[in-house]
């Protein structure tokens, strides 16, 4: 059994900043890559970010230059700073760990919401 449980969101104005974080935790053999998606009201959860395992990180355009992923290996977690935030970034944020070394499993946070007001 493995848990993410995330951390961070809330509520800030346009031009702010939040930090979110997502600890793994349970019967982990090794996480492969790690990452952020969202989903907007009436929309479909679209990828915001990923990182590997070595560091090799991903970002959708829409948050190139404002977003920053990372990961901290030892604790099993990952990181999401916001900068620059806007008003369509408001959204439900989930974290997602690809984890398993011959048979990999995704596995995904409770989501956290994040209001960005104009």
């Amino acid at each position: 059994q493995v848990q993410l449980v995330e951390s961070g969101g809330g509520s800030v104005q346009a031009g702010g900043s939040l930090g979110l974080s997502c600890a793994a935790s349970g019967r982990i053999s090794i996480i492969n890559v790690m990452g952020w998606y969202r989903q907007a009201p009436g929309k479909q959860r679209v990828l915001v970010a990923t990182i590997g395992s070595g560091g090799n990180t991903n970002y959708a355009d829409s948050v190139k230059g404002r977003f920053s992923i990372s990961r901290d290996n030892a604790k099993n977690t990952v990181y999401l700073q916001m900068n620059s935030l806007k008003s369509e970034d408001t959204a439900v944020y989930y974290c997602n760990a690809n984890i398993g070394i011959l048979e990999r499993r995704d596995y995904w946070g409770q989501g956290t919401q994040v209001t960005v007001s104009s």
